[in-house]
């Protein structure tokens, strides 16, 4: 079958939708001035590692795209399988989140009474995600077009708009709920409950790996790949920390919705300037861009999972590919999942102390998943570094260790981090989130042994290693 392929823009596109989204501004707009640190802080430690680490990778090993690829070349079979499972299953805990931001914009143009309406929160959840996994059926040349698109209309232009009446908010004598001191950006690193900012931060950038999985889709992806990423991370931080402090110095803390809240700040920002009669377009705008958002999410994690499954973790109906090249089975019951984790938010005291949970527990699983990737990559440094790659790190094996090194730092902080139970949002009992979260991982990653185990079972029934 031939598949169609994508060019750098349409790639630097797709990476950029999926992580640098406006859904994410509220989280870390509740550290206020401190943000500008933790943000930098994680882009030195984590979002820029992980970008060059992608980088390097797909372009010395274009033809074993993904971290499946790369831990299994690196330590072997089941770690790959390991690997590849948390950076699935994470975004199995992770979706109700971004859909939920979805449906507390649409209560702004429906009834606003709908934000504590759970049941509608569920609904409008089931219904977004298995419209877009549908439209993912179809392939990525189809999905990439619409995140495109998506991304233009619904990420640039919103995120603009933020931005903007944010600096003109600063310098047209309106109340700033910040303080730009040096003081006050720079918190106190010896309280603990300090570094949950970092936590919220990396949980916005995580994802920089994903589009590794459709290297061999790309044009010339040996220059394009890196190409690509590169442009995605000069984006994304500097959009990042400008949108969440528009958002932090117009709106306190305590007034924050994490569902909600780029709605309640830019309603501020336009009554102020007498253009509310903006406030509906805005909204349709950010629904657009947060749909385009999940289009990678959904796709990329499923793929790099047919590639453990095609050789054997998975049971042959799980492995199969559709014509356009897509894991049908896999993104059909990746929907079947999503749907019973929504669930989750009957489970907790608030929508924000939901919403936190899942995005935490999210991280910690995906942070999990780095981790192995940083090992893997300072071993590959060592197996694969006579291979010639057209991308290489100023500083040669020397500078690609210490770039593995800070992402490896980096991700191992932020899940000791994540750990810690947020202060300023309701989750409940302290000691009823810890036995939760501990639960909750342990059940996401439990069903890997179940699968080696049947990975080995059916290897035994062959003549030497037929799945591979």
């Amino acid at each position: 079958m031939t598949i169609k392929r994508i060019n750098v823009f349409m790639l630097a596109m797709l990476i950029t939708g999926a992580i640098d989204s406006i859904r994410n501004l509220p989280t870390t707009a509740l550290f206020g001035t401190e943000l500008i640190f933790f943000c930098i802080f994680a882009a030195i430690v984590f979002l820029i590692p992980t970008a060059l680490v992608a980088a390097d990778l797909s372009s010395r090993l274009p033809e074993h795209g993904g971290v499946y690829r790369w831990v299994r070349l690196a330590f072997g079979e089941n770690m790959g399988f390991l690997t590849v499972w948390l950076q699935w299953i994470n975004t199995i805990v992770w979706y109700p989140t971004i859909l939920s931001f979805i449906a507390g914009t649409l209560a702004y143009l429906l009834d606003p009474a709908l934000l504590n309406n759970r049941a509608y929160l569920v609904v409008v959840i089931l219904v977004t995600f298995w419209a877009l996994t549908l439209l993912n059926l179809r392939g990525l040349h189809v999905s990439a077009k619409f995140a495109t698109v998506c991304t233009i209309i619904g990420m640039v232009i919103p995120m603009g708009m933020i931005i903007v009446l944010g600096l003109l908010w600063s310098f047209s004598g309106h109340a700033v709920h910040l303080h730009f001191s040096v003081r006050a950006m720079m918190p106190n690193l010896s309280q603990p409950h300090n570094w949950i900012s970092l936590t919220a931060i990396m949980a916005s950038f995580l994802g920089m790996e994903l589009a590794a999985v459709h290297v061999q889709q790309v044009e010339n992806p040996r220059r394009n790949f890196p190409r690509a990423l590169m442009i995605s991370v000069a984006i994304i931080l500097t959009t990042m920390i400008l949108g969440a402090l528009s958002i932090a110095e117009v709106l306190p803390g305590q007034r924050i919705s994490l569902v909600s809240g780029v709605v309640q700040a830019m309603r501020d920002f336009l009554a102020a300037y007498h253009l509310s009669w903006c406030l509906p377009i805005f909204v349709l705008l950010i629904l657009i861009g947060s749909v385009g958002s999940m289009i990678n999410w959904i796709i990329s994690p499923a793929k790099g999972l047919l590639q453990a499954g095609q050789h054997g973790f998975l049971p042959a109906w799980m492995a199969k590919e559709n014509e356009n090249g897509v894991a049908k089975n896999l993104l059909l019951l990746q929907a079947v999942l999503v749907s019973a984790v929504c669930l989750a938010f009957l489970w907790m005291p608030s929508v924000n102390g939901s919403y936190w949970f899942l995005t935490d527990l999210s991280t910690e699983l995906y942070l999990l998943m780095y981790v192995i990737m940083f090992f893997s990559a300072i071993r590959l440094q060592k197996l694969f570094r006579d291979r010639p790659a057209p991308f290489y790190l100023p500083g040669g094996r020397a500078a690609s260790w210490v770039v593995a090194g800070l992402g490896l730092f980096g991700s191992i902080l932020a899940m000791v981090v994540g750990f810690i139970p947020p202060a300023n949002i309701n989750v409940g009992n302290p000691a009823n989130y810890d036995w939760l979260f501990f639960m909750g991982m342990l059940v996401m990653v439990l069903p890997v042994l179940f699968f080696v185990v049947y990975r080995q079972s059916q290897l035994k029934r062959l003549p030497g290693d037929k799945l591979s």
